[in-house]
């Protein structure tokens, strides 16, 4: 894949991204969540690949655009499988608070685990755990092995976990050996993305959360030598057939990082609302200021962007 195609792809979660940040705060997940949708639907008809979507926004008969098996792009590049999420955080938008992003990732086809809407057990940090952490082992010895690894105290550590009851043990875990603690309501992308970056302060995330956004996570991630293994936990017998309509019999199975996500991966994310890795949508006078990230997993290349947007007309409500 041409690597100006990277760049090509964060006009995409920009469109989004300002889309749906006119919402935020409104308290309607839907709208927020639509806007995203359409929004990037229609860039992405300027962008010169032959992309089949793999991880999108649901099921055909359930999701007018961004299903998975559309087709997107101009049919005139390469043939590329992509994985999106148009926005993370419907309900942090609509409340108005962080880490709301608009992602995407492409790359060859057959490279991204397919996983349906399911839940995932995952743990994710940056370079500094590759190899040493282990979802097998205790929240204890993975934190101490990290701080180990990073050269810190255990008690410096934070760790990411969603707010569900279903992590009352695992917070309890972890507090007993006396790391730090974020809990987060979603955006779990972010979170993973947020273990790559030193000064957002998050080390780890831990946790269950849902599998498409597991393997986001794991595209973002192997771009920046980060470390991630999963295990998919579907919630009921319909998912477990959904699951094994993929071919995914084992679910005691671990997936390493490049298990989930192989090969040339390029990503791009865009801020939505104000969080940890990346600024949300800024208005003002005349237009609007967005900061992204685009990654390369071929070169490791990381570049972060800030975009100024002019506006011609008044935005429709």
């Amino acid at each position: 894949m041409e690597r100006n195609l990277a760049m090509e792809l964060v006009r995409v979660t920009e469109a989004a991204a300002l889309a749906s940040a006119r919402l935020m705060g409104r308290g309607n997940e839907m709208a927020g969540d639509q806007a995203a949708i359409a929004a990037m639907r229609k860039a992405f008809d300027a962008i010169a690949i032959d992309g089949t979507v793999v991880i999108g926004e649901g099921p055909e008969d359930a999701m007018p655009q961004l299903f998975v098996g559309e087709k997107v792009g101009t049919g005139q590049g390469p043939a590329t499988d992509v994985a999106l999420d148009a926005l993370e955080g419907a309900a942090i938008c609509a409340a108005g608070g962080y880490n709301a992003l608009s992602v995407i990732a492409i790359a060859e086809h057959g490279t991204f685990l397919r996983v349906p809407d399911t839940y995932m057990e995952k743990i994710a940090c940056g370079p500094e755990g590759r190899g040493i952490v282990d979802l097998d082992k205790p929240a204890s010895a993975n934190l101490r092995a990290l701080a180990d690894a990073k050269g810190v105290y255990l008690e410096d550590l934070t760790v990411a976990i969603l707010d569900r009851p279903r992590h009352n043990a695992l917070i309890e875990q972890v507090r007993k050996v006396g790391a730090r603690i974020k809990l987060i309501g979603s955006g779990d992308v972010s979170a993973a993305l947020a273990t790559t970056r030193p000064d957002t302060g998050i080390d780890i995330l831990m946790g269950v959360g849902g599998a498409p956004q597991g393997v986001l996570a794991a595209a973002f991630l192997l771009c920046v030598g980060g470390e991630m293994q999963a295990r998919i936990k579907p919630r009921n017998e319909h998912e477990g057939g959904e699951l094994r309509k993929l071919g995914h019999f084992d679910l005691q199975r671990k997936y390493a990082l490049d298990e989930l996500a192989s090969g040339s991966v390029m990503c791009a994310a865009t801020g939505i609302t104000p969080g940890d890795y990346l600024r949300g949508v800024r208005y003002v006078k005349g237009g609007a200021v967005t900061n992204s990230v685009v990654m390369r997993s071929p070169t490791r290349t990381v570049r972060f962007i800030e975009a100024h947007h002019t506006f011609d007309r008044q935005p429709e409500y």
